[in-house]
């Protein structure tokens, strides 16, 4: 892929369900971000878990995003059309002796105190019933936040051999993203602070692959008054796409931007240009949450 500029980021939601304003201030955020740097924003739908996934979601969240004017750069690349890459480098790590089969259960691991003790690391498995873990033999125990400074990370679980494929068959999230990142020459990643606790695992996995570790930020995330984030399984409502000029304020609002009053009435665009000339990561709330009140949501229709 031919860059316009250093910097490239992403955006890249699950099609579980119409986007929210949880996942509106994601994009948001990320788009902010790279255009604010005269970077690519680029769109992928990781649509790895066919289970969780709601017809014709992702076309929806496609839309969406036209209809905000959050246009993204070159091809959307989908997750599901990519999996012989992903089986590519678990059989390389399997033949090298970097990963391995497991049959272990959730319910045994959380027995042996919640954390997987590494019981199939030696046990020569064949692929039949198994998942495939990734030996890690190099723990990272933390990572610098643009936000949040320094994320410890337990010993406990950044010493953990990780799956990487599913006994079902399906690829791990970890594993796929931090291929296609790579593939997608993504140099910063932008998104919820719902997904700081695997980050270090996806550090790893740059590492084990001889590339540079991408930078990361991660946003405060949209929670309800009883601490539930905003999400497609919490039954977030879906934004409205015939009025994105408020829903856009608002969410410059949460993320510590103070556009004026009238902006709220102005075309999508407008707004847009007046997010990207005073976006300023210094600006962001130092906080993984913020609590929707009573009176926000019922302006977002929440």
């Amino acid at each position: 892929m031919t860059r316009l500029s250093p910097y490239t980021g992403r955006f890249a939601p699950s099609p579980s369900g119409p986007l929210h304003f949880g996942s509106l201030v994601a994009a948001l955020g990320s788009y902010l971000q790279a255009r604010s740097r005269q970077g690519q924003w680029l769109v992928r739908i990781e649509d790895l878990d066919p289970p969780r996934e709601m017809p014709g979601a992702a076309d929806d969240i496609l839309r969406t995003l036209d209809a905000f004017g959050m246009t993204w750069d070159g091809s959307v690349i989908y997750q599901s059309q990519r999996h012989a890459l992903y089986q590519a480098q678990i059989e390389h790590w399997l033949a090298q002796g970097d990963a391995y089969y497991c049959r272990c259960s959730r319910k045994a691991i959380k027995e042996a105190g919640g954390f997987y003790p590494g019981t199939c690391r030696n046990a020569g498995l064949d692929a039949a019933h198994s998942a495939v873990r990734l030996k890690v033999d190099q723990a990272i125990t933390g990572f610098h936040d643009q936000l949040h400074g320094w994320i410890a990370i337990p010993e406990a679980l950044a010493s953990e051999d990780f799956i990487i494929r599913r006994r079902d068959g399906l690829y791990a999230y970890n594993l796929a993203v931090v291929l296609d990142d790579i593939a997608q020459g993504v140099t910063e990643v932008v998104r919820g602070a719902d997904l700081i606790e695997p980050t270090g695992r996806q550090i790893g996995l740059y590492h084990r692959l001889g590339q540079p570790e991408v930078s990361y930020l991660h946003l405060p995330l949209a929670v309800t008054e009883n601490g539930n984030k905003l999400s497609k399984q919490n039954h977030a409502p879906a934004i409205d796409t015939r009025r994105p000029g408020p829903q856009l304020w608002h969410a410059m609002r949460f993320l510590g931007m103070c556009p004026p009053a009238e902006l709220q009435c102005a075309d999508r665009d407008d707004i847009l240009r007046w997010g990207i000339a005073h976006w300023d990561v210094a600006n962001l709330p130092p906080t993984t949450a913020i609590t929707l009140n009573l009176a926000s949501r019922g302006d977002l229709g929440i």
